[in-house]
């Protein structure tokens, strides 16, 4: 099992400027490339200081210039949000770039306050349909000379450029839960994506008999790849695991809060939660997300990536957005590297 990094710049309120939070990203993406890791992973999102990531093409093509090996991918770019032709050819040009290092995630976005703000009247089913016309039409625009005629985009003759380096084209995967999902990234010659967020580790067996199932149906196709994306921070002691867990509880009712769209945003904020209405959300509670997460002195961490390994998840990607500082995500990180990676060797 090889390990990636899940990360974006983040507030939750005022404080370190954007510049910062671009450079602190840079240094951790740096560290894990020196550590080892097989690939950092950024994604999209709009409007939203919680996740603060309009393109992440951006941010990777900056990043290629930074680091030499590690493998930069969008985890995941929203695939309601692109035209075939634009993301075809963002993509193939962030590839040159990367000198052929880019994977390309895609999923169909969650967020109902972006689904407004960009196309007003969307739901999951419209997203879900768009990204699978969405995907086949960018494999063929890869190859060129393709016209496309279907239910969201229409367009002549088109080829995208520049061409990808890598070929027949960059590892794709979709962000998938339902098991129409992984069938189609199996049938279409993906890799998957999937993340439990605090669901724990039932869901994590789960999310893998729906993949072995899609597989299983379509024995024709050749099995690819899954990664399993969590939180996971490792800690020097046990007051820290407890803190931790209290920090990722904030952390999930604020998502919690901005998935249910409800909340007044103001100047990209959402209006912080009070004790009380945090109180009120008992599935993100800190024992819960001790137990859920991945968050443990160096030994526990080893002890549960075993288990994933032994499920068959090819890669794991530390998701360390959560609002905790940069200087407790890079001590985490460091630990990661010096003490659970060796186990893995």
């Amino acid at each position: 099992m090889k390990f990636s990094l899940f990360v974006h710049m983040e507030r939750l309120a005022p404080g370190p400027s954007h510049a910062e939070l671009f450079d602190q990203l840079t240094e951790l993406v740096q560290l894990a490339e020196r550590g080892g890791f097989k690939a950092a992973w950024i994604g999209e999102h709009h409007g939203m200081e919680f996740t603060i990531a309009p393109n992440p093409f951006i941010n990777l093509a900056y990043l290629a210039a930074k680091t030499e090996r590690i493998r930069l991918g969008t985890g995941t770019v929203i695939a309601p949000f692109w035209h075939p032709i634009k993301l075809a050819g963002e993509a193939a040009l962030t590839d040159v770039a990367s000198r052929g290092r880019l994977d390309i995630g895609i999923a169909r976005g969650a967020y109902s306050f972006e689904y407004e703000r960009l196309l007003p009247g969307l739901d999951a089913w419209g997203a879900g349909q768009r990204l699978r016309e969405l995907i086949p039409a960018v494999q063929q625009l890869w190859q060129g000379d393709y016209a496309h005629q279907g239910e969201f985009w229409s367009f002549p003759a088109t080829t995208c450029v520049p061409r990808p380096v890598q070929q027949p084209h960059p590892p794709i995967w979709v962000a998938a839960r339902d098991p129409n999902s992984h069938e189609f990234a199996v049938t279409n010659g993906c890799n998957v994506q999937v993340t439990p967020l605090a669901s724990g580790d039932a869901e994590v067996a789960s999310l893998m008999d729906r993949f072995n199932t899609a597989c299983a149906a379509h024995p024709e196709r050749p099995r690819p790849q899954i990664m399993l994306l969590m939180h996971s921070f490792v800690c020097a002691s046990e007051a820290e695991v407890a803190e931790t867990a209290r920090e990722l509880s904030r952390f999930y009712c604020t998502f919690g809060a901005w998935f249910k769209n409800e909340r007044p945003v103001r100047q990209g904020f959402l209006e912080p939660l009070s004790e009380t209405e945090m109180a009120a959300m008992p599935q993100y509670a800190p024992d819960l997300m001790r137990r859920n997460l991945v968050i443990g002195e160096p030994e526990d961490v080893i002890a549960r990536l075993k288990a994933y390994e032994a499920l068959g998840y090819d890669q794991y990607s530390l998701w360390v957005d959560s609002g905790l500082s940069f200087e407790r995500k890079k001590r985490s990180l460091e630990l990661f590297i010096d003490k659970v990676m060796p186990a893995f060797d």
